[in-house]
């Protein structure tokens, strides 16, 4: 049993002025393996003002000193690249493999803002007229269970590589991947107040960054709810706002496409993350004229998925993070039979040889664009196959949607798919890859979210241009 009882503010690990804890479980057994103590209003508002008063001396800092802090920052989380990987298994239930490339991504964020910081041009010449990008202030930076460690590291290194300070309030689902992130952060020797961590309820901690007028910008990953929740909040004191928030993405098999190389991408973009990922490719459009070979084919490409054990190395799909999930994710699947989707393969329960544990079986349905199960996100291993006649309403019904966060298009023609990728509405579009490009800028259209991560962008959305005019 892991009792974690310190949050993190300006430098030292405290013990919470909150007092309530929460319960972790292993997902994959149901057990509670420790608890964790969360931080109240009175926690957040210590850490706003230890990054207020930071935000002076780090936003002054040059591009050189920023590399030194963020490079020592870099060996510190690679170093713990085994135990963040045994925590990402126990706690979040993420397959071996998946969990594996979970817990290496936080360094490799961190690498990749390095990268983005030692390119970047803060000031540049616009007429007579000189632009330097500032550092916007503090940052509150929000973060999901989903990957808990990469979101933080990402933010994190991010804000920091612009100059701004950040209060961290990470997912209480996720304890000891953040316990264990935040002793490398420590251990990096970060200036005190840089960056501060505490652990507590959205509701909570969270309401105080999203109304605090200390906190100049807020970036956000999670649910489209809580994202217009902060929107809301925050424009009392027009906080800047980057948000990454849910998807119903499409993956478009195109009619020239190879039956043996579509199936895997599609379900791989599918079941990414057991389901739970907001990119998940969770709408199967396929042609009409081919969908009995399609469904066929993702029958027998299923029934080969193997849902349980994280700890299985055959296993591919890890079970649900929480009681609550699993529910959420079994009254989808009931939901779809209500709707008059016809079950395909999966269905209701857990799969079999799982007594125990948040396990789903991998399910899918065929359907159409109308039903609530191919509107709403699901966040769990649950698609909807949807024909389609010819390629206008492929794309129709592709860019019918709330979401606007990733697409997938699959076809045996290179070009023609570049074709076809530029007519859906998303952040991000693959074509014959599940490939990620770091340096290129993430985030979604329309109800996906707000501005970009990664890269450049994301350096951009903590920064705000300042002309200077010389007479």
């Amino acid at each position: 049993m892991q009792q974690i009882d310190t949050i993190y503010i300006n430098g030292e690990f405290v013990t919470p002025h909150g007092e309530a804890r929460f319960a972790l479980h292993n997902p994959a057994t149901e057990a509670v393996i420790g608890s964790v103590r969360l931080a109240d209003e009175q926690d957040a508002e210590r850490a706003i003002a230890a990054a207020k008063a930071a935000f002076v001396g780090w936003s002054q800092t040059g591009k050189r000193e920023r590399i030194a802090v963020l490079k020592r920052m870099h060996k510190a989380v690679a170093a713990r690249e085994d135990a963040l990987m045994e925590a990402i298994v126990t706690e979040y239930g993420a397959p071996r493999v998946r969990g594996r490339w979970m817990a290496q991504y936080p360094a490799e964020v961190i690498a990749q803002a390095i990268e983005a910081l030692e390119a970047f041009d803060f000031v540049e010449q616009a007429g007579s007229a000189q632009v330097i990008m500032t550092p916007v202030g503090v940052a509150g930076l929000i973060t999901p269970w989903n990957s808990d460690a990469g979101f933080i590291c990402n933010k994190l290194a991010t804000a920091m590589a612009a100059g701004c300070t950040a209060v961290i309030k990470p997912s209480e689902m996720s304890a000891m991947q953040t316990q264990i992130i935040t002793e490398a952060l420590h251990e990096a020797q970060i200036p005190a107040g840089v960056f501060n961590i505490v652990t507590g309820r959205g509701d909570v901690v969270g309401d105080v960054i999203n109304h605090h007028p200390d906190i100049a910008k807020i970036s956000f990953t999670g649910s489209t709810a809580v994202g217009k929740h902060i929107v809301q909040s925050g424009a009392q004191t027009l906080k800047r706002v980057t948000l990454e928030l849910g998807g119903k993405s499409p993956t478009l098999i195109l009619d020239d496409a190879d039956v043996a190389q579509a199936v895997p991408l599609a379900l791989g973009a599918g079941f990414m993350n057991s389901g739970q990922a907001c990119v998940a490719g969770t709408r199967i459009l396929v042609p009409r004229r081919r969908q009995a070979e399609f469904e066929q084919a993702i029958a027998a490409a299923v029934g080969d998925v193997k849902s349980g054990d994280p700890r299985d190395a055959q296993t591919d799909i890890g079970p649900m993070v929480s009681q609550k999930q699993w529910q959420r994710v079994q009254d989808y699947i009931r939901l779809g039979l209500q709707e008059g989707a016809r079950l395909l393969t999966g269905g209701e329960g857990r799969p079999a040889g799982c007594e125990q544990g948040w396990f789903v079986k991998p399910t899918v349905f065929v359907g159409d664009n109308q039903m609530r199960i191919a509107r709403e996100e699901i966040f769990g291993p649950v698609l909807v196959i949807i024909p389609y006649d010819d390629d206008a309403q492929a794309i129709a019904i592709a860019n019918d949607t709330a979401y606007g966060l990733s697409a997938l298009v699959l076809s045996g023609d290179r070009e023609r798919g570049v074709r076809m990728a530029a007519k859906i509405e998303s952040g991000r579009v693959l074509v014959n890859t599940l490939a990620h490009e770091p340096k290129a800028p993430f985030g979604g259209f329309k109800q996906s979210g707000l501005g970009r991560e990664m890269g450049k962008w994301g350096m951009l959305a903590y920064l705000e241009p300042k002309t200077v005019l010389v007479g």
